[in-house]
């Protein structure tokens, strides 16, 4: 398998006020008896982002919202954040991919993590229908979330694709050659000549690398090195993209 998934149904927990308000400072929580009741004063609440976060990592509003709630989780646990997703459906998924900053998961990383988020989203209470929480490794043909991730795979064929039109396309496909400040480094064919251009990292809606033999025995590889996987298991190499399965 190129990703390891845990997964669990979850169902909304029900409020335990119908207006629930809590004043700056107070000390108090939306089901103590110390909340005042049905008392506003007319202002939404302010939350603060100091950094801001990439669309590739959250792009939806949910999204980030999840993301600010889910991600301090994971920090403190020693791992990093990848992407989030609230996924549509039947029943919602609300899929996280999580990694060690040196890179690689295992699944009962996955379950510690989703067992953590899982007592977190219980007191926030951020979603009102029922769905599957989802926690998996990137995978071999992983999405590039981060800036620090087109230097981590440099040498390796990736996809880009831009919010934007840039000189009259929007997606790139090539090999990555790292990074220059702001900017993502890939090679493309310009009239059947290699050629490194550069774009913003801002300016990318998506980014993943290409599921290629030469990445797939290199990642098995390390994985096997770091003791992480017996690579005798590996017959075959099934990818799961967008709900739709084929086997390599």
């Amino acid at each position: 398998m190129t990703s390891i998934i845990f997964r669990r149904l979850r169902f909304p927990l029900a409020p335990a006020h119908p207006n629930p308000y809590i004043p700056l400072n107070s000390g108090a929580s939306a089901s103590t008896p110390e909340a005042p009741p049905e008392t506003t004063t007319g202002r939404a609440p302010v939350f603060l982002c100091l950094e801001r976060m990439s669309d590739l990592i959250a792009k939806a509003s949910i999204d980030r919202r999840m993301a600010e709630i889910i991600t301090p989780v994971i920090e403190d646990m020693g791992f990093e954040l990848v992407r989030v997703r609230l996924m549509g459906g039947k029943t919602k998924t609300l899929q996280i991919m999580a990694e060690r900053p040196d890179g690689g998961i295992e699944v009962d990383d996955c379950a510690e993590i989703s067992t953590m988020v899982s007592a977190t989203l219980d007191v926030e209470d951020p979603l009102e229908d029922a769905y599957t929480l989802e926690v998996s490794s990137p995978g071999i043909d992983r999405p590039l979330t981060r800036l620090k991730d087109f230097n981590d795979w440099e040498g390796y064929e990736a996809k880009l694709e831009t919010a934007e039109m840039i000189d009259g396309r929007r997606r790139f496909k090539g090999a990555l050659m790292g990074t220059e400040g702001d900017e993502v480094l890939i090679e493309i064919d310009v009239d059947n000549q290699p050629t490194t251009i550069g774009l913003k990292f801002d300016w990318l809606s998506d980014a993943k690398l290409v599921l290629t033999d030469e990445l797939i025995r290199d990642v098995l590889r390390a994985r096997k090195d770091a003791g992480q996987v017996d690579e005798t298991q590996f017959d075959e190499v099934q990818t799961i993209m967008d709900g739709d399965e084929e086997t390599q």
